[in-house]
């Protein structure tokens, strides 16, 4: 089994153009959903990414919906691990930011599978 993991250098997630997330906005209150607009450049990416560093400015203090480990609170996974879910998530976002061929995928899987050797060392 695979286990989740960020990467560092990618910041796909930080990618918030409201007209193609549009699952991750259905899944706001209107509280969060005004928080993740304001967040929201003319880029579509998030004004908290610096993408010289490829980091988010605001990690430590970023809203519960930046969180991966907090997915189930805003998507119905029942029928799948978290993991399952939120690298599912992952590779979708990497590859439409970044393309399938990617460093950043390639980082990931790579990522993903040395954790659980880590994990069953």
């Amino acid at each position: 089994m695979l286990h989740w993991k960020c990467i560092k250098n990618c910041g796909a997630c930080c990618y918030l153009a409201p007209d193609e997330r549009v699952e991750a906005l259905e899944s706001l209150d209107d509280k969060q959903t005004e928080i993740y607009l304001k967040m929201v450049g003319k880029n579509g990416w998030c004004t908290n990414y610096d993408s010289v560093s490829r980091t988010c400015m605001i990690y430590d203090n970023r809203p519960d919906f930046c969180n991966v480990h907090n997915l189930g609170d805003f998507y119905d996974f029942n029928h799948v691990l978290p993991d399952t879910y939120a690298i599912n998530c992952c590779r979708q976002h990497i590859k439409s930011i970044y393309g399938k061929s990617s460093l950043e995928l390639m980082t990931f899987e790579k990522e993903i599978r040395t954790t659980v050797l880590q994990i069953n060392e």
